[in-house]
């Protein structure tokens, strides 16, 4: 297809990680660039690039009509969405109705209003579970709550697509990363988990795709250029085994201890073992913790990258997938624990 005209876009989600670098990448294109903040962010925004204009207002608390007022006549072109928890969070149960009000009830009311302000192009940060429960029939969707809700996001979206309204899913992976004085999330969300043990345990055989925001901010700039309407493109930059992967986390941080690889089966029966004290307080994981050793972190959740720069015209973009990757782990690591680098 041929490159849209892009001269002004809005992200919702702009001061947030992703959206940050996504309004950056847009910038270096020529293209102008408003987020949406929060009110009571805006104290707190003076280290964004200064091109980026604030437009403020609590999306998920206003109306569709207070939205529409609030974009239309703006001259956007497109209209990125970058709101929303991810698989991290942990909300009270039943997982699945938080995960649907937020990922899917609120995104379709704000993407349904971007339309009736004018607004020709949407793209959606989404996840890359959703193209792997597609491949698995819905097998995903059926056991995890934040998969299912990440699947209706993507059928939300793709209902409000028309000839005058062009709609795209990025469904993203593992993102490595930093914004200068904030702390990346790796740390609470992911290593944590071992805290005081004295090896890193996981199920045998599983790998990721993984990139760099930057690669991430690449992926969605094309898709607003070059994305096909009602297409969900799987993102990634690099595919590594978690093995791979967590060696390099560790190292990068002079964090000694052995990557030890167990049965999904086994990892499973500790994994139940949490999940009954989550349900003690209360609490539900997006991701069902014994069925992620079995169905997740024992397979390879691997992404074709080159396909991904063809149907989005890397090439003709200038783009090349983002900064090196392992590197970038190596960094966050470090920005993760600078204490550790110390020693």
């Amino acid at each position: 297809m041929n490159k849209r005209n892009i001269q002004k876009v809005c992200i919702a989600g702009g001061t947030g990680f992703l959206g940050y670098y996504t309004a950056l990448k847009f910038l270096d294109m020529g293209v102008k660039v408003d987020a949406i903040a929060l009110p009571n962010e805006l104290s707190s925004l003076d280290w964004m690039d200064k091109r980026i204009g604030l437009t403020l207002g609590n999306l998920f608390e206003q109306t569709e009509e207070e939205i529409v007022a609030l974009l239309k006549d703006k001259g956007y072109d497109a209209f990125v969405y970058g709101l929303g928890p991810d698989d991290r969070v942990l909300p009270n149960a039943p997982a699945y109705d938080f995960f649907h009000e937020k990922l899917v009830v609120q995104c379709e009311k704000i993407c349904r209003a971007a339309k009736k302000a004018g607004i020709k192009v949407c793209a959606v940060m989404g996840s890359y579970f959703a193209h792997f429960d597609k491949l698995q029939n819905g097998k995903l969707s059926a056991y995890h709550p934040y998969i299912r809700a990440r699947r209706e996001q993507e059928q939300a979206v793709f209902a409000l697509a028309d000839t005058t309204f062009a709609c795209m899913v990025l469904e993203l992976p593992y993102i490595f990363g930093t914004i200068e004085g904030r702390k990346p999330l790796w740390r609470e969300s992911f290593l944590s988990h071992f805290n005081g043990m004295k090896a890193i345990y996981f199920p045998k055989g599983g790998g990721t795709a993984v990139i760099d925001v930057t690669g991430v901010a690449e992926a969605i700039v094309a898709s607003v250029f070059y994305g096909e309407s009602k297409q969900a493109y799987p993102v990634g930059q690099e595919n590594m085994t978690f093995k791979e992967l967590v060696t390099l986390m560790l190292s990068s941080i002079k964090d000694n201890r052995k990557y030890i690889e167990l049965p999904a089966w086994l990892c499973a029966l500790g994994a139940k073992k949490l999940m009954k004290n989550m349900q003690k307080q209360g609490k539900e994981n997006g991701l069902n913790a014994a069925k992620l050793m079995t169905q997740i972190q024992n397979k390879k959740f691997y992404v074709n990258a080159q396909e991904l720069h063809h149907q989005l015209h890397y090439a003709d973009l200038g783009f090349t997938g983002g900064k090196n990757v392992r590197e970038s782990i190596a960094h966050t690591m470090r920005a993760c624990y600078p204490e550790k680098c110390k020693q």
